[in-house]
């Protein structure tokens, strides 16, 4: 399988960075390709819902920042796996960012999913979805039921599949296990 980490770890946050390269190094082990890039050292600008890259460019971004690198990398991958530790509840910034930014990867025009709209697909495959965090000394239950929906949601807008929330504190094989990746 092919893994992209987008990873995004504002600081040294516990050993989160140590973590995610003992979690990769395990990938790699058991026969996955990694790739992996640090979302705090490439340049990404915010979108402002422009609608530049439904409209005057189709697919392509008003930005010409370092998303253009991971559009395709996004499409060739398996399983799009973010990773941050939280910080007030919620994955970095960062990731939102990215999150956000891959609106230009669909078509603006509106299909029906289970009677919700959603924007149609702009390419046949999509990368499944998943979520490896470090979660803070007051994560309570509630707040991984929160974080698991609304990546539910990306996934169900990005027109994939979630694959799970894994935990820094889990083992690797219970990572693997919880997101599917084994």
């Amino acid at each position: 399988m092919n893994v992209l980490v987008l990873e995004a770890s504002p600081g040294e946050v516990g050993g989160f960075k140590e973590r995610m390269d003992s979690l990769t190094d395990h990938l790699t082990v058991k026969g996955h390709t990694i790739l992996r890039y640090d979302l705090t050292s490439l340049d990404l600008h915010y979108c402002t819902g422009c609608f530049t890259c439904w409209w005057k460019t189709p697919g392509r971004c008003m930005y010409k920042d370092d998303m253009e690198v991971l559009y395709p990398e996004i499409l060739k991958s398996d399983l799009l796996l973010f990773a941050s530790p939280l910080v007030m509840g919620l994955p970095s910034y960062l990731i939102k960012e990215c999150q956000d930014r891959l609106i230009p990867l669909l078509h603006p025009y509106i299909t029906l999913i289970n009677g919700e709209c959603h924007h149609r697909k702009r390419y046949d495959r999509y990368p499944d979805i998943a979520l490896i965090t470090r979660k803070e000394k007051d994560t309570e239950k509630e707040d991984i039921e929160l974080l698991r929906h609304l990546h539910r949601r990306l996934a169900l807008n990005f027109h994939s599949t979630f694959r799970g929330v894994g935990f820094t504190d889990m083992t690797n094989e219970e990572i693997c296990h919880e997101t599917c990746c084994a």
